[in-house]
């Protein structure tokens, strides 16, 4: 995995530099069914994984822009098209920079998003894309993640617990 935190010029740099160009989300939540003082002196929390049967792997929702999309909107919209989730999005995350599939240099950018609440999301619909999504605490979400620099990124969070937004 690349550095995480290069000032906005060189990243900006860097993602232009790349092959393919790619943004999406770290969604997390609390555990549900978790009481507040219960979820305040011992948080615990959830994030959201898809599967994508073309690769039969697991990783966080993502994907390219649609023209010029800005990053920002393409992870938003990304995350809502591949798990119905209507999400906040919340502060840049972190990338990974990796040869894709067709060894071309892939950039994806990631932010840190909440889905809003329930009626404002869809109900997720398995597709040809996406078939499956999970939510899983960390170490288990670490267990099914398919690629290392995933789960070198999910390695970053803190143990309590995104801070919510």
């Amino acid at each position: 995995m690349r550095r995480t935190d290069p000032n906005p010029d060189e990243r900006d740099a860097e993602v232009r530099d790349a092959d393919v160009r790619a943004a999406g989300g770290i969604v997390h939540r609390a555990v549900p069914g978790r009481g507040a003082l219960r979820q305040w002196l011992r948080p615990r929390y959830e994030i959201a994984l898809v599967h994508r049967p073309r690769y039969d792997d697991w990783s966080f929702p993502k994907g390219k822009p649609d023209g010029d999309e800005r990053d920002e909107e393409t992870a938003l919209r990304e995350v809502k098209e591949e798990t119905g989730l209507r999400c906040r999005l919340g502060p840049p995350f972190g990338e990974t920079r990796y040869e894709d599939s067709r060894g071309r240099d892939k950039v994806v950018r990631y932010w840190l998003m909440e889905p809003v609440d329930s009626a404002a999301s869809d109900p997720f619909v398995p597709n040809r894309e996406v078939d499956k999504v999970r939510w899983l605490e960390p170490r288990k979400a670490a267990r099914l993640l398919t690629y290392p620099h995933d789960r070198q990124l999910l390695e970053r969070l803190p143990r309590r617990g995104p801070r919510r937004q």
